[in-house]
């Protein structure tokens, strides 16, 4: 059994955004070699999120919408978290979007549904932020 291990690196612009990495986590399972076996791939921050779902931009902007509604931003005096701190709602973003995915890999592809991709969800951005991707197969 063979493993892989590497971090990707984004700068992230905006407080909020969603990043499509599936070209990034296919080309970590071209550099490891591995045929058959699981990649996880998961967010290294804890206001940051790893999730798969379509690549379609309408329901990126329905995320956002939905969860803004489930836990606003503002204002932030509304979370005791928030003392000296804003990003209490990025936390609780992030719990609901979850922290990490873990897919097949078959004949050296990610073995997705048909819409299936992975995205990198930020909550808290406007610095650089990571992503593990870990690879164990053969």
């Amino acid at each position: 059994m063979k493993s892989y291990r590497k971090e990707l690196w984004f700068n992230v612009k905006k407080r909020r955004e969603f990043i499509h990495i599936t070209p990034q986590v296919e080309e970590c399972i071209r550099e490891s070699g591995i045929k058959e076996g699981f990649v996880l791939v998961n967010a290294m921050h804890i206001t940051a999120s790893v999730f798969i779902n379509d690549n379609e931009s309408g329901l990126h902007h329905d995320y956002e919408k939905w969860l803004e509604g489930l836990a606003p931003h503002a204002p932030t005096s509304q979370y005791r978290h928030n003392v000296g701190e804003d990003n209490a709602d990025a936390h609780l973003k992030r719990t609901v979007m979850g922290r990490e995915v873990v897919v097949a890999i078959t004949n050296g592809e990610l073995d997705f549904g048909t819409w299936e991709r992975i995205f990198y969800g930020e909550f808290d951005g406007r610095r650089k932020k990571r992503v593990l991707v870990k690879i164990i197969g053969e």
